[in-house]
């Protein structure tokens, strides 16, 4: 069972950075494009819109998601501590309290994701905002 519980808290943590360092990668690229990006060589505003947009959503997905993944991580290592209670026939109380801290640290693990993305995700749509007005004044739209 010791394995499986090294297993549930590695994948779990480990999906979450992954999908941290993705939402990162994605904002800096958007950041940079949005830097650089010519309004005024756009056809249409939705043009401008659809590349602007471009990628935005994986940010926000992940904000939205990482806190249910650090959520089925606590309750995958809770289930596990009670397996563990269940098949010992021990009711250790540092057991438990070991246990169930552990398993806490995969909720606090998707938060700490989850805040940061949704941060990133709102600065980002922001940005698409300004630009959008700035083609509308451009354009007389």
């Amino acid at each position: 069972m010791e394995i499986m519980k090294h297993i549930v808290d590695i994948g779990i943590i480990g999906l979450l950075l992954g999908l941290s360092l993705w939402s990162i990668a994605v904002a800096i690229e958007r950041w940079l494009f949005y830097r650089h990006v010519e309004t005024q060589t756009f056809a249409s505003p939705q043009l401008l819109e659809l590349a602007l947009t471009k990628r935005l959503v994986i940010i926000g997905t992940i904000a939205a998601n990482a806190p249910y993944i650090g959520l089925l991580g606590t309750v995958l290592g809770i289930m596990l501590t009670f397996h563990t209670m269940g098949t010992s026939g021990t009711m250790a109380i540092a057991t438990i309290m070991v246990g169930l801290s552990l398993a806490l640290k995969a909720t606090a693990v998707g938060l700490l994701v989850a805040i940061p993305c949704v941060v990133l995700n709102n600065v980002l749509r922001r940005r698409v905002a300004e630009l959008l007005a700035l083609y509308k004044v451009q354009h007389g739209a």
